[in-house]
């Protein structure tokens, strides 16, 4: 879920950061505005804990990163400063210039949707990462209901599509080797019934 912090006011991306080192809580720089992102649900904390713990687990010893929530990725095309779920990066970390602690090179993005951001995820961020020349493949999983899209560059400007809703169901990610069942991702999720019955009507 996302507020907008000051409403007209245009900061930079240094201001940004400036703002964002000494803040308690984590905001997104969206070109020029900077928006506060709120606490997720639980189901939303579970889904992103049960991939990116399963996903670590699996690339250990392997030339790649997994990273959680709190790391920061800067898409310079876009002028975005954003904090995806999970990101993996393969090989050595590209950080954004004069900066320590905001990478430039994810491979592999996955999104917990939540209403509020939904359609952002799937369209203006989605696009924004596209625009990110080591992004390959790119999940978006939902919270209220069992239901995962992914997509996964098989050429310039070329994404292919599949989709997931049944349970023994299993997610292969394309540009690395890895596995894993959609009740593996959403163990210990309870899903409220009426966000199901709502979702699944849609």
């Amino acid at each position: 879920m996302l507020t907008q912090v000051e409403e007209k006011k245009v900061y930079t991306s240094e201001e940004y950061l400036e703002f964002e080192v000494h803040s308690e809580e984590r905001h997104e720089y969206i070109n020029g505005e900077i928006v506060l992102m709120t606490g997720g649900t639980p189901n939303h904390n579970q889904i992103t804990g049960n991939f990116y713990s399963a996903l670590n687990f699996a690339l250990k010893r392997q030339p790649y990163r997994v990273f959680v929530t709190d790391q920061r990725l800067w898409i310079p095309r876009k002028r975005i400063h954003t904090y995806p779920d999970v990101m993996v990066v393969q090989g050595e970390l590209q950080l954004q210039e004069g900066r320590r602690d905001t990478i430039t090179n994810p491979l592999i993005i996955a999104e917990v949707l939540s209403e509020s951001t939904r359609s952002y995820d799937k369209d203006a961020k989605f696009a924004a990462y596209r625009t990110i020349p080591s992004f390959q493949e790119y999940l978006l999983i939902d919270q209220y209901t069992m239901h995962i899209e992914q997509y996964f560059k098989t050429e310039q400007k070329r994404w292919t599509f599949s989709e997931y809703d049944n349970a023994h169901e299993i997610v292969s990610l394309n540009s690395i080797s890895f596995q894993i069942t959609l009740t593996d991702i959403y163990d210990k999720v309870e899903f409220d019934s009426e966000n199901e019955q709502r979702t699944t009507n849609k």
